[in-house]
């Protein structure tokens, strides 16, 4: 998910679906349905924002398709394709103690248990064993390094995440 000022981005309008205005979804939630969890809908292509309500939708293969409320025709939902598909931030539920929101991590420092400076994380990375936090290093790394990626693995690599001071620590060689 990517924040857009107060506002998060869950996903983006893909092709046109059929003839009566269904379109095709692409999910940036882990779990694809989880972005139907989250209303209302607004979506931005270009500077144009406007507010939709889903009235349906169904799985497509490996993705889903939905239906917009007074979308009945392909051309007309054919003008949405391509557009952002955002909510405010007030829609995302409230997570248990000690659990984050990717967004939450992107820029806070990393540092490791030896309190060397890592960098600030500029990404995050899924891959198919874990994710993996893109630390964009310090302008005078000590180890000429740019970018870092860095496991996040909790309890092994990372080792503790604090909200109040933005910040990561973490059991990593600097030099790695």
């Amino acid at each position: 998910m990517e924040v857009i000022g107060k506002d998060v981005t869950l996903g983006k309008v893909g092709a046109v679906y059929g003839i009566k205005g269904w379109l095709k979804i692409h999910s940036f939630t882990d779990d694809h349905e989880a972005i139907l969890d989250y209303f209302p809908w607004s979506l931005k292509l270009g500077n144009k924002i406007q507010s939709v309500d889903i009235t349906d939708w169904r799985k497509h293969n490996n993705g889903l398709v939905v239906k917009v409320a007074g979308i009945d025709d392909r051309d007309v939902a054919q003008k949405l394709v391509g557009s952002e598909i955002f909510v405010s931030e007030e829609a995302l539920s409230d997570l248990p103690e000690g659990e984050f929101y990717w967004r939450d991590l992107i820029g806070m420092a990393v540092v490791t248990d030896k309190g060397y400076d890592l960098g600030q994380v500029s990404d995050i990375m899924e891959t198919g064993a874990n994710d993996v936090l893109v630390v964009k290093a310090n302008l005078k790394d000590g180890f000429g390094k740019k970018e870092r990626l860095i496991p996040y693995l909790m309890d092994q690599v990372i080792l503790s995440i604090s909200a109040e001071d933005k910040q990561i620590c973490v059991d990593w060689d600097p030099g790695f």
